[in-house]
């Protein structure tokens, strides 16, 4: 079996390395190619990547590569972990909105869609080369917004994919030890970053409104400032919501407190990558250090690295992943790209369907759904008249003249890396 890890200068990729390294029973993996753009990272991280390896005994060759069609030759799966424009671009996003009166996020609101501008072209360009060098593998991304990009793949290309993200596993987790259910099933549902639990079964009873009643909350991220909902606007909401609507829900608070931090979350990051860089070289290092947790990745290696093992070994077991809707969510087109449970085996996933009683939830999906269609279709044909549509819709933004000055702005700072919107540079490739 051949994985490639596209973006594996990432300080997140020993945690996929841990992943393949305690899977070594189930996954057999004899040939890992590292492949980054950038050669510093590459080489650092590639680095104790091979160290770990060889301290496993894993009988497994691995190759840093920054050429492309090389990483990808005969691969049987790709992990996408890519950030256009590195962290630089990122603390852009979460600055420059905050000028405006907006949210400053890398995934929510226009700093979120600026990211996915930027990225769902790279990723379009990684499938045309999958294409043509490993047809029939298997692309599992992780790159944000996960579920802007599982959107725009599955409905413009052929590829075989699906979106993951660590959310999920850590907020089902955390429900069943805080209601002390261990075996309970939690329905997980909406859009990535967006996303409600539904239910609580364990034995055939549903323990959401015992759960509302007790104010049971979902742990917040590491790269999230947490401010919790408490158990009157849950009952509100009137099911449990994940740690990334806070950003929707407490628009205002949120607003006021990334405007008072020091630093953005992407500062912050740039300086524990650099931490972790250096704590990386050291040769004597052959694991994974503890100081990786800070980064908010938490618990990313077992989620990606189980849906490889389901999908290789035709498990039929149950995960939560970004794919199309196909029924599962009623009130939403087949197409849509949703965030869901669903059976993962050798033919894909299978999205279990979820019925529930709750508008809210199903009218404010719905809305961000809308903006996600607009804003991938401004990604994908470079139409600023898309993008301003997306904005609109967006909760977090709302306002044409606003979203119309911090465009221009995000725009100008970014445009490197948007040449769809360039219709000049463009125009020798039509």
């Amino acid at each position: 079996m051949k994985i490639c890890i596209i973006g594996s200068g990432s300080t997140y990729t020993p945690e996929l390395i841990e992943g393949l390294i305690n899977k070594r029973d189930s996954l057999p993996v004899t040939e890992l190619y590292l492949m980054d753009i950038d050669e510093r990272k590459l080489t650092i991280v590639g680095g104790l990547c091979k160290r770990m390896i060889e301290a496993a005994n894993l009988p497994c060759k691995v190759v840093m590569t920054m050429d492309y069609e090389e990483a990808l030759q005969n691969a049987d799966f790709v992990l996408a972990q890519i950030r256009v424009g590195k962290l630089p671009a990122r603390v852009k996003d979460e600055k420059i909105p905050l000028k405006y009166n907006l949210i400053g996020q890398e995934t929510c609101g226009i700093g979120g869609m600026f990211k996915g501008l930027r990225t769902i072209p790279a990723m379009l360009k990684i499938v045309k080369l999958m294409e043509k060098c490993c047809p029939n593998a298997w692309l599992i991304n992780f790159s944000n917004p996960s579920g802007m990009i599982a959107e725009a793949l599955l409905n413009y290309t052929n590829v075989k994919m699906m979106g993951l993200c660590n959310v999920p596993i850590n907020m089902i987790d955390g429900i069943k030890k805080q209601m002390n259910l261990p075996n309970a099933e939690v329905e997980y549902i909406g859009l990535n970053h967006f996303t409600y639990v539904t239910k609580i079964l364990d034995n055939g009873i549903d323990y959401l409104q015992e759960a509302i009643k007790q104010g049971v909350n979902t742990e917040a991220m590491k790269n999230i400032p947490a401010s919790g909902f408490t158990p009157e606007e849950i009952a509100a909401i009137g099911a449990i919501p994940s740690c990334y609507l806070e950003y929707y829900y407490f628009k205002d608070s949120k607003l006021a407190k990334l405007k008072a931090s020091p630093k953005t979350r992407g500062e912050v990051c740039m300086e524990l990558e650099e931490q972790l860089l250096e704590l990386y070289q050291n040769s004597a290092l052959h694991t994974k250090p503890e100081q990786l947790s800070k980064r908010g990745g938490a618990r990313y290696s077992e989620v990606a690295i189980s849906l490889v093992d389901s999908i290789w070994n035709d498990k039929n077991d149950i995960q939560v992943v970004n794919i199309l809707n196909h029924g599962a969510l009623d009130f939403l087109a087949d197409d849509d790209a949703i965030e869901i449970r669903a059976y993962i085996g050798k033919d894909g996933a299978k999205p279990i369907p979820a019925h529930f009683d709750n508008d809210h939830i199903k009218e404010y999906i719905k809305q961000v759904k809308a903006y996600e269609k607009h804003a991938v279709k401004a990604a994908i044909y470079g139409d600023r008249n898309e993008a301003l549509r997306a904005l609109v819709m967006n909760p977090l933004v709302g306002d044409l003249k606003t979203a119309e000055a911090c465009f221009d702005e995000l725009y100008e700072a970014h445009k490197e890396y948007l040449p769809q919107f360039n219709k000049e540079l463009n125009k020798d490739e039509k």
